[in-house]
C-alpha cells in the first residue's frame, strides 16, 4: 500500500479531514479525562527542524509521548543536511529508521523531494507555501465553538502568506467562502487562488472583506525570513490591522483566531486578540489534538 503523506490538504478527502476534527476532539476529551490511550508504542518520530518553533515542536512531542511513542528533534546542526547531503539521501536514510517524519522548512519543493524518497509518512510542520497542520487545529477550533463551517464565510486580514494559502485550500475542502484582503504585491499564489474558484474573493479593504463574515484571522506581518522587509511591511500594512472596527464589521459572535507568536499592536489590536471572540488559546492548544488525529490517521489505521 502507498504511503501516504500530510504536505497540504489536498492530501485528504473532505470526509477524511472532517473524520480528523471530529477525531480530535474525541482525542481531546479523552486526554483531559485522564483516559490512557498508547496506540504508538514503540513508534518513532523524526522531527526535522529548519525553521525554528514554539507550538509545532511542543505538540508534536507531546503528541508522540501521550501517544506511547517517541520523538527525535533533528536541527539543522544535528544531521548532515546541515553539511549539504542531498535530501534524497537523507530521507532515504531517515525513514529506514523512524516510523513518521515531520518537516518544518522554507522551500516546499525541498519537503516534496523528501516525501518523494520516504518510506514513511512525512508531515507538514510547516513552509513557505502552507501550514496544514495550523488549519486542522483552526477547523477543529471552529467546529468546537460554532459548529460545521461548510456555508460559512471567513475574512483573512493581512498577507498572503503560508497560513493564507491554507485558509484557501481549506475552502476548498470544507466549503466555507473565503474573502481576503491584502495591500498591493502581497496578495497570495495566483494559482492556488484560480485553483480555489468561487470559494475566494479578493479584497483591498479589509473592512469590506470583514462584512458579516463568521470568523476573521490574520497573521504576523512579517514571518521568518523577512526580517529584512519589516519596516516596509509596517508601513503596507499599517491599515490592515484587525482591531475593533474590524470586529464589529463581521458578525457579532464572529470568532477570531491567529496561528501566534503574534504582535499586539501590529497585525491584531490587543482588544481583539484578547477579546471575547477570540479563542487563540484552544486554537493553540488544538494543535496538540489535531496532530494525535492525524498521527493515528497515517500511522494505525
Amino acid at each position: 500500500m502507498a504511503v501516504r503523506h500530510f504536505l497540504n490538504l489536498q492530501d485528504a478527502s473532505r470526509e477524511e479531514l472532517n473524520q480528523l476534527l471530529r477525531r480530535a476532539i474525541e482525542l481531546k476529551a479523552m486526554q483531559r479525562a485522564g483516559t490512557v490511550y498508547q496506540p504508538l508504542q514503540g513508534k518513532v518520530m523524526g522531527m526535522v527542524f529548519e525553521k525554528s518553533s514554539t507550538r509545532t515542536r511542543v505538540s508534536f512531542e507531546v503528541a508522540m509521548v501521550q501517544f506511547g511513542g517517541h520523538a527525535i528533534f533533528l536541527s539543522p546542526r544535528d544531521t548532515q543536511l546541515g553539511r549539504g547531503e542531498p535530501i534524497e539521501d537523507t530521507a532515504r536514510v531517515l525513514s529506514r529508521m523512524v516510523d513518521v517524519v515531520m518537516i518544518r522548512t522554507y522551500a516546499h519543493e525541498q519537503i516534496e523531494r523528501f516525501a518523494a524518497h520516504s518510506r514513511v509518512p512525512v508531515i507538514n510542520g510547516l513552509t513557505d507555501a502552507f501550514h496544514p497542520c495550523q488549519m486542522l487545529a483552526d477547523m477543529q477550533t471552529y467546529l468546537e465553538h460554532r459548529g460545521d463551517i461548510e456555508g460559512r464565510t471567513v475574512a483573512w486580514i493581512g498577507d498572503g502568506n503560508n497560513m493564507c494559502n491554507s485558509y484557501i485550500e481549506a475552502a476548498r475542502q470544507f466549503g466555507f467562502r473565503l474573502n481576503i484582503a491584502t495591500p498591493q504585491g502581497y496578495e497570495p499564489d495566483a494559482a492556488i487562488v484560480a485553483a480555489a474558484g468561487d470559494s475566494v474573493r479578493l479584497f483591498r479593504d479589509p473592512l469590506e472583506a470583514a462584512h458579516a463574515t463568521d470568523l476573521v484571522t490574520t497573521d504576523v506581518w512579517a514571518s521568518m525570513g523577512m526580517e529584512d522587509e519589516q519596516q516596509q511591511r509596517l508601513r503596507d500594512f499599517a491599515p490592515y490591522q484587525v482591531n475593533d472596527a474590524i470586529m464589529a464589521a463581521a458578525k457579532s459572535d464572529a470568532l477570531f483566531l491567529h496561528c501566534l507568536p503574534a504582535h499586539r499592536g501590529e497585525e491584531v489590536a490587543a482588544s481583539v486578540i484578547d477579546g471575547p471572540n477570540s479563542q487563540v488559546w484552544d486554537q493553540a492548544e488544538n494543535r496538540l489534538h489535531a496532530q494525535k488525529a492525524l498521527l493515528e490517521f497515517l500511522l494505525v489505521h
